[in-house]
This record gives C-alpha cells, sequence and structure tokens, in this order.
C-alpha cells in the first residue's frame, strides 16, 4: 500500500457522501398522497424584509438614491440604445439598497418580535 492509496483512503473516510451506497426505499401511494396534503397545508411564508425594503426605497427617506439610480438607468439604457455602453448603475444600485436596508432594520424587528 502506498502513500497515495492511504491518502485517497484518508478522503474517503472524511467524505463519506461521495459515495451512494443505500437503495432508495420503496414508495408507498399512501405516503406520497400524505406528503402532498401536508405540502398543501403549509403556505408559503413571505419576507417581511422584501416588503420593508420595497416601501423604504420609494419613501421620502430614499428619494435622492432612487433618483440617482433611476437616471442612471435611463443614461445607461440611452448609452445601450446608441452603441456606446460604458457605464454601469451598480454604484447607485447599492447606494439604494443600503438606504433601504438602513430604513427597514428597525421596522423589520419591531415584526419579527
Amino acid at each position: 500500500m502506498g502513500i497515495w492509496d492511504t491518502i485517497h483512503d484518508l478522503v474517503e473516510a472524511a467524505v463519506p457522501w461521495s459515495t451512494a451506497e443505500a437503495e432508495a426505499p420503496a414508495e408507498d401511494n399512501d405516503s406520497s398522497e400524505e406528503e402532498a396534503e401536508e405540502e398543501e397545508d403549509e403556505e408559503e411564508i413571505e419576507d417581511p424584509k422584501e416588503k420593508l425594503e420595497e416601501e423604504c426605497k420609494n419613501s421620502k427617506a430614499c428619494a435622492p438614491a432612487k433618483h440617482h439610480f433611476d437616471e442612471c438607468v435611463e443614461r445607461v439604457t440611452g448609452a445601450e440604445d446608441s452603441g456606446e455602453s460604458k457605464e454601469d448603475c451598480v454604484e447607485e444600485f447599492f447606494h439604494l439598497a443600503h438606504c433601504a436596508s438602513q430604513c427597514a432594520a428597525p421596522k423589520l424587528w419591531s415584526v419579527l418580535k
């Protein structure tokens, strides 16, 4: 047994999920129906952060950042139409996202408590 065999054995021991050796259990129609009913019962929980951030993006507090972002988007799409696009709006987007996050954070904690 060489050094590479030893290393290979150590890697296999450390990564047990690399090979699947078990067989999948047989599916029962009764259990699949129960699972379907459970999935129907579970409702998708909405993330309040997204809703609060959207409200904040359109609020007076983030109006300057949104204005700069909207202007940039218009400028870049106009430049793309003419074929001379050398700018993107990443910086403006991050400013708007930061503003929305800062605005939504205190409101979010009150909703989560």
